[in-house]
């Protein structure tokens, strides 16, 4: 009984190789009898050789090893002699089970069982993979590769200490904050490509929102316009634009200055929760979600508008800079509510920048309230500019209640109230 601990090592080996094998058992279930080169056994047998290989001398493991390498290469390459056989994936997950099972046999099973079950998931979702790469357009594709440069190429060669004019600008942090907002924009506009218009209204208007709730707010005040226009299932979705401009502000604040977050939280949650209610309403009301034509957002990975919002923050951050030493706080909120009239994003990015401890949390948190409702007003305007009073009064009033509320709860939470 005293040696039985040591057969953990080989207990481990043998459980990645049958996890992966009972995948591939699965995957080949349909598969004539002797026709398949590995399943179920075949891998647990592979992982048990590895965690055998790492505990023998050298020259014995690496005949082991090389045994098994020859046998995976020599049953895989007659199988792609078979019709629909040219498949590197068998092999490659035969040659890792070889190395997982040595890797968690060598004092690293935890490490080797967390790699062996995310293996066996990618394996597992074969299918749906396929699948999603066979939604990806071309336009998708690009921008998948120039999300990449952004994030991947240019974020780590980006320099990591404040320069520039009153040291306003570090490149590193800006260039983080412009990827995290790109990424958020790309989430949004995959969505948008894989619900599409068809799904209603409400679904429209939530996926767009995620890139430009300005966007949808023009496209659906064009719709307006038209005769037999779904007016109240329109004003719903405008609602819930709106509420996701409220949720997406929240997010972004969390992620780039949290500290402002449980203040803008006291203003935005009572909005959020009107414009839902109203989006549930105008929904009810129209008696189904109704369907529109595309909202035109564009691609969000395209290189000039991301550039444009970095140079665009950076001129607001060294505003800021100027603003914060001449004026203290109100300078900045000034600043920020004339910024959120183009771009909400932007004016969370330069309040993310400030230097730690320029404002108070709670101050910040208010702050930005004031660009969030500024922009509300903005949109609601714009419905009623491409409407008219007529038509679009019966969508703007909506987004201007939980404008309303939003305004109601800012005055109480700087007047001190506990809301």
């Amino acid at each position: 009984m005293e040696r039985v601990p040591d057969l953990a090592p080989f207990a481990l080996a043998l459980a990645i190789g049958l996890l992966v094998g009972l995948e591939r058992g699965w995957s080949a279930r349909a598969a004539e009898a002797g026709t398949r080169v590995a399943g179920f056994r075949t891998f647990g047998l592979l992982g048990l050789a590895g965690g055998l290989a790492a505990q023998l001398p050298l020259p014995l493991a690496t005949v082991l090893l090389a045994g098994g390498v020859a046998l995976v290469i020599v049953g895989y390459a007659r199988a792609s002699t078979e019709p629909h056989g040219r498949s590197a994936t068998g092999a490659l997950a035969g040659f890792l089970t070889l190395g997982l099972g040595w890797f968690a046999a060598s004092g690293h099973g935890v490490e080797a069982l967390a790699v062996a079950a995310v293996m066996t998931l990618i394996l597992g979702l074969r299918h749906r993979l396929h699948g999603l790469l066979r939604g990806i357009s071309e336009a998708e594709m690009e921008a998948i590769g120039r999300f990449a440069i952004v994030a991947l190429v240019i974020l780590p060669l980006m320099p990591d200490r404040a320069m520039g004019p009153l040291d306003a600008w570090n490149p590193r942090q800006l260039w983080i904050v412009v990827v995290v907002v790109l990424g958020l924009s790309f989430l949004g506009y995959a969505l948008a490509r894989r619900l599409g218009p068809g799904k209603g209204l409400l679904v429209t208007a939530a996926v767009g929102a995620l890139v430009s709730s300005t966007a949808v707010t023009a496209a659906y005040a064009r719709h307006l316009r038209e005769p037999e226009a779904p007016a109240a299932a329109l004003a719903a979705g405008l609602a819930i634009a709106s509420a996701v401009m409220f949720a997406r502000v929240l997010v972004l604040t969390g992620l780039l200055a949290s500290a402002a977050l449980p203040a803008l939280l006291l203003v935005l949650v009572p909005a959020l929760l009107v414009q839902l209610l109203l989006a549930l309403w105008l929904t009810r009301l129209a008696g189904a979600s109704g369907e529109a034509g595309p909202v035109r957002i564009g691609n969000p990975l395209d290189f000039p508008p991301a550039l444009g919002l970095a140079a665009m923050v950076a001129v607001l951050l060294l505003l800021s800079r100027w603003l914060l030493d001449r004026f203290g706080g109100l300078g900045i909120g000034a600043l920020l509510a004339l910024t959120g009239l183009a771009d909400v994003d932007a004016a969370i990015l330069t309040l993310s920048q400030l230097p730690q401890g320029a404002l108070a949390p709670r101050t910040a948190g208010l702050l930005l309230a004031l660009p969030v409702i500024g922009n509300s007003l903005w949109k609601a305007g714009l419905t009623l500019a491409i409407a008219g009073a007529g038509r679009g009064w019966p969508a703007a009033w909506p987004v201007l209640a939980g404008t309303a509320a939003a305004g109601v709860a800012l005055g109480l939470a700087a007047a001190g109230v506990r809301l």
